[in-house]
């Protein structure tokens, strides 16, 4: 027959009881061991990340996003800070060939990676074409979402290329040629307050091609 004392025991003393427990003996019913005594709890990580063709090493606080380690770490301010929620597009990079929010990830997480910023796309004096092409086409008010939407247009015609299936050869012009309409929703997550999303288009379209 089960203790009397058990049947009494109330919710709160259950859970003081269990607390006690895990300080005592270090370990909880999911036998989780607690950190050693007198050890420290690491808070940095060293990472070595390959921007703009260059190896930087750096040693970053492990919540570090990949944004900061840029813009505070490396001095590259190219880069921008806009919501750092992931909504926006200001931050967005180009890494291992595929453009992300930069924001959205941590530093630690990208050892080794090749990771291109804006500052890595041209100079003033040698434009990427799609640098080139916002200048043209005044692509850019404010400009601050404009490192953004550069990086972001340039991965987008690169994941076109990327879908083709390996098996068509040929003239891949009319294949790889996307519509405006499918830029427009490739470029969603690039947001311009000043609204030049038009001029933006005309940009895209003459590097890749399409009639907007």
């Amino acid at each position: 027959m089960p203790d009397q004392h058990l049947l009494e025991l109330s919710r709160p003393d259950l859970l003081i009881s269990s607390a006690a427990a895990v300080v005592v003996t270090g370990t909880s019913t999911g036998n989780a061991a607690a950190q050693p005594t007198g050890s420290d709890m690491k808070l940095t990580t060293p990472v070595a990340l390959v921007v703009n063709g260059e190896r930087r090493e750096l040693d970053v606080d492990n919540r570090t996003t990949l944004l900061d380690a840029l813009r505070e770490h490396l001095h590259l301010n190219g880069t921008k800070k806009g919501c750092d929620h992931g909504q926006c597009g200001a931050c967005t990079v180009i890494v291992g060939g595929h453009r992300i929010n930069s924001c959205l990830t941590l530093a630690v997480m990208h050892e080794g990676d090749e990771i291109t910023t804006i500052e890595g796309l041209g100079q003033p004096d040698n434009l990427h074409p799609m640098q080139t092409a916002f200048v043209k086409h005044d692509g850019f008010q404010c400009g601050y979402c404009t490192p953004g939407q550069i990086c972001s247009s340039i991965a987008v015609l690169e994941e076109m290329k990327a879908n083709i299936p390996s098996h068509v050869t040929g003239d891949l012009t009319e294949i790889v040629k996307p519509s405006a309409v499918e830029i427009r929703e490739r470029m969603s997550g690039n947001i311009c307050r000043c609204g030049a999303y038009s001029n933006i288009l005309d940009a895209i379209s003459e590097v890749g091609g399409i009639e907007a």
